[in-house]
């Protein structure tokens, strides 16, 4: 008859080693469930504003402006349309084009008008995006 031979015990090293692997795969099963849970899974939401300061040279106007994506997706192409209205009449147009705009991301740009907008009402606003 076959004698069977005792299990060895674990070391106080092994132990530790275990412990430590143990803790380290339940972080990262932990993490990975919270990026799960808290994934932002929505459409771009894109917010820009002008910023209050418009500078002057050589007889053109320059209106800075910023664009935020606060929104879970990427957004491409994206197409901000600045119009100058003096009098309730559109006098002049502007166009910018953002290739891509990622969650969270922030770009900068500017708008250049012949006639100060100081004098009217300058609206800017995002027309357009396509997801990629």
């Amino acid at each position: 008859m076959m004698q069977k031979e005792p299990n060895p015990e674990r070391s106080l090293a092994e132990w530790v080693t275990f412990s430590i692997a143990l803790f380290i795969l339940a972080i990262i099963i932990s993490l990975i469930g919270y990026i799960w849970l808290n994934e932002k899974n929505q459409p771009p939401i894109l917010l820009v504003t002008k910023k209050p300061i418009i500078r002057e040279v050589d007889g053109q106007f320059y209106v800075p402006f910023d664009i935020v994506n606060n929104g879970g997706k990427t957004a491409e192409s994206v197409q901000i349309i600045a119009e100058l209205q003096i009098a309730n009449k559109v006098v002049e147009t502007g166009e910018q084009q953002i290739d891509f705009l990622s969650d969270g991301e922030k770009e900068e740009g500017a708008f250049i008008f012949s006639q100060n907008p100081r004098q009217g009402q300058l609206i800017v606003r995002v027309a357009s995006y396509k997801l990629p």
